[in-house]
């Protein structure tokens, strides 16, 4: 057997490379993993190119039982959206596959890791990573703001919170305003509502929608459809500058 973990892009069906899409029509199951993003396109259409019925892999299969997925006796695929090896749970079942001896390969695609490129933001330059989950009670971590603190100088992505099961995509909006009330309790000086940010949504679509302006304005702008995500921009080179002008 041999476990196939496969990006799907970041956009729709047609995202899949030709090696990813080969491999999917040898194996004899393929799950898609349905909870780290969201596509722009229906399962239903994935299904109709690759010419396979896809099974869904929630979380609690991909990080919970995920034996039932490493576990079958032929060739099997697990469609991931982005790139396999964004996500430490999927790195996590690498691991685990090969050391029940499972034969496993990775066929990359684009993530929003490297996508945020289109910014014209340069990628060398970004720090830490971050994501804002939905608040619960009892439950607001503070780590989004400790990262962009910390990346200082550096640029910082910052992932925001979905849960397509319930139907719950966190905006930019609802991510800024976390972070804001975040700076009201720490009082440090980190999210100023007149400080420059850049709101994204839907990147690697057609319809994508990038936008750069002050926090206070971004709080208004409607960005449509998810996924959306944040870049706080560290210290900008004249080259960054010149190419944030086209998303003011």
């Amino acid at each position: 057997m041999t476990l196939y973990l496969i990006g799907i892009g970041l956009s729709d069906e047609k995202d899949i490379t030709l090696k990813g899409l080969e491999a999917v029509k040898k194996c004899k199951k393929v799950f898609l993993e349905s909870y780290t993003s969201k596509l722009q396109c229906t399962t239903e259409d994935l299904e109709k190119l690759y010419g396979k019925k896809l099974i869904i892999a929630n979380r609690e299969m991909v990080e919970q039982k995920s034996d039932m997925i490493i576990s079958e006796k032929e060739d099997t695929a697990l469609l991931i959206i982005g790139d396999p090896m964004g996500a430490t749970t999927h790195i996590d079942m690498m691991m685990r596959a090969k050391q029940k001896g499972v034969n496993v390969k990775v066929i990359n695609n684009a993530s929003i890791m490297n996508a945020v490129g289109i910014t014209g933001l340069q990628l060398y330059k970004f720090g830490k990573t971050t994501s804002i989950p939905f608040p619960q009670k009892g439950f607001e971590p503070e780590t989004p703001y400790d990262a962009i603190k910390s990346n200082k100088d550096m640029h910082t992505l910052v992932l925001l919170d979905l849960r397509p099961d319930e139907g719950k995509f966190m905006t930019v909006n609802e991510g800024l305003s976390y972070l804001l009330k975040l700076e009201e309790k720490r009082k440090e000086k980190v999210i100023k509502e007149d400080m420059k940010a850049i709101g994204c949504a839907r990147i690697g679509n057609e319809n994508q929608k990038i936008k750069y302006a002050k926090l206070k304005e971004l709080l208004k702008e409607d960005f449509g459809a998810a996924p959306h995500c944040i870049i706080i921009p560290g210290k900008l080179h004249f080259a960054e500058e010149e190419a944030l002008e086209m998303y003011k």
